[in-house]
């Protein structure tokens, strides 16, 4: 099934998208789930267990929080991050938690649990929700994973469950799964799978990937529809670089102590009237070039500028947009304003092409490999955001697909073997530094590859594989468990 833009980016709430996002659908999903079923007056109380990398770095992620505020009935998008942050508080001290908006069931800290020695078998995210009676009795149990950038899957509805099955998990054993749902192909005109397919589509109908992507989206709904969510997501993108570049904050959650550099570093750079580029109370969403007033030297300063904006907004648990996760919300939004601001002729036109083009390369990374920093490591999150974003910057410069392609696999070649090693399980280090070093590379493959005619050795494809195949044969440690790598030699 193809992926739009309406599943590649979405608005969300940080520190993960896999920890955080994932785990608040599957809170929202449960309880909608008992409300469909009529199930939901009989509920007395449920319980949540994570279970590996989910176990593993969960409490750095929030996602104890996230379930709950899930299970509340709230989602990513509408949740007031502020209430993330407390919820698990307020709950367990009220000893209730409002289901679904509307149904009190008993509630207390420990209904959120930590497995922190097993691991269930489809996906390292994985947890299971269940619903007791007043009788104590389980009258509805769900297994879910959250496979990446906010996608979640019901182990009811794999195609394959043959080997999914854990009989060692008592709520396993005699869980009843129906039958899986049938997933109807959408009806698109352009349908690929692969980069090579794409880079052909394109030449055999003269199209570039954002009008392939284009035709697609518009497939499925309106044009009006699509416009308004290019539009919403880029509006999005700016809003959450002018928050972590004016916020008040001096200081990272979480125990770390880690600062916020981005507010320090905008006033630096902003030192005149022709380089503020926010000003006043009110979001500003004007083009303004700062080709002229800066000089060259300082352009790599805005980049890293825009990125650690955003990540430290994420890591904060602020508004973001998964692109096409949290932990690598920052790379597109900052090759995006790189080119809002440093790219004469830039507009909006542009932006909306180079998401779609983003869009297009991170499905064929979500298809064939993985985006989850707990499945494949960090190469699958920061790897694949900078392959988006060196694809959409390459397009909207003008280069032809095969440069497109050709820069989506310098980014993602570069990065290959990225582990995922948190500090403390914070998305925070080497998180956020991590998006503004790979921000500035995905602009340098998008110029380095319109320097060339687009031929090259390794393609895109085969990149993907490695990266996929590189993941697996990396140890369970240094993929989001915070088990390996500077997570373990830094001691905090």
């Amino acid at each position: 099934m193809m992926l739009s833009i309406f599943d590649m980016f979405s608005v969300g709430v940080g520190p993960s998208s896999s920890h955080t996002v994932g785990p608040m659908r599957a809170g929202k999903s449960f309880a909608d789930a008992l409300e469909e079923k009529g199930l939901m007056d009989s509920v007395a109380r449920v319980h949540a267990t994570l279970y590996g990398s989910l176990s593993s770095t969960g409490k750095g992620h929030g996602t104890d929080r996230a379930v709950t505020a899930g299970l509340e009935g709230w989602d990513p998008e509408t949740v007031d991050p502020s209430h993330v942050l407390t919820v698990l508080d307020e709950c367990s001290r009220k000893g209730s938690l409002l289901l679904d908006f509307r149904h009190p069931v008993a509630f207390q800290r420990s209904d959120v649990e930590f497995d922190l020695w097993k691991t269930l078998t489809y996906h390292p995210n994985g947890m299971s929700l269940s619903a007791f009676n007043d009788a104590d009795q389980r009258i509805y149990h769900d297994t879910v994973y959250s496979v990446g950038g906010g996608f979640i899957v019901h182990k009811s509805d794999l195609t394959d469950k043959s080997n999914l099955a854990d009989k060692s998990d008592p709520m396993e054993a005699d869980q009843e799964t129906d039958e899986p749902d049938k997933i109807n192909e959408r009806p698109i005109p352009y349908p690929f799978g692969t980069a090579s397919e794409l880079v052909s589509l394109c030449h055999k109908e003269k199209k570039t990937i954002a009008q392939l992507v284009y035709a697609n989206e518009t497939a499925m709904r309106s044009a009006e529809d699509v416009d308004a969510y290019l539009r919403k997501i880029w509006f999005h993108m700016q809003d959450c670089v002018r928050n972590g570049c004016l916020s008040q904050a001096t200081m990272l959650p979480g125990g770390l102590h880690v600062p916020r550099r981005a507010p320090k570093l905008y006033r630096h750079l902003a030192r005149n009237e022709r380089t503020r580029i926010f000003d006043g109370d009110a979001p500003e969403r004007i083009q303004r070039p700062l080709t002229d007033a800066i000089r060259g030297d300082s352009v790599m300063e805005w980049v890293d500028l825009f990125a650690l904006a955003v990540n430290e907004e994420n890591a904060g648990g602020g508004r973001i947009v998964t692109a096409p996760t949290n932990g690598a919300a920052g790379i597109i939004p900052a090759v995006l304003h790189y080119y809002w601001y440093f790219i004469d002729g830039a507009d909006e036109k542009g932006v909306a092409d180079f998401l779609l083009t983003a869009s297009a390369i991170g499905y064929l990374f979500k298809r064939n490999a993985s985006i989850s920093g707990a499945e494949v490591g960090c190469q699958g999150e920061v790897g694949s955001a900078c392959s988006m974003a060196a694809a959409g910057l390459c397009a909207v410069l003008g280069g032809t697909p095969q440069q497109v392609e050709n820069a989506a696999e310098i980014g993602i070649e570069h990065n290959l073997g990225l582990t995922c090693d948190p500090i403390g399980g914070l998305v925070q280090i080497p998180c956020i530094e991590r998006n503004a070093m790979a921000s500035n590379t995905a602009i340098n493959a998008a110029r380095m590859a319109r320097l060339s005619d687009g031929s090259h050795i390794v393609s895109l494809d085969s990149a993907i594989e490695t990266m996929k195949e590189t993941g697996h044969d990396m140890m369970e440690k240094y993929r989001e468990t915070s088990r390996g790598g500077l997570a373990a030699v830094v001691q905090c």
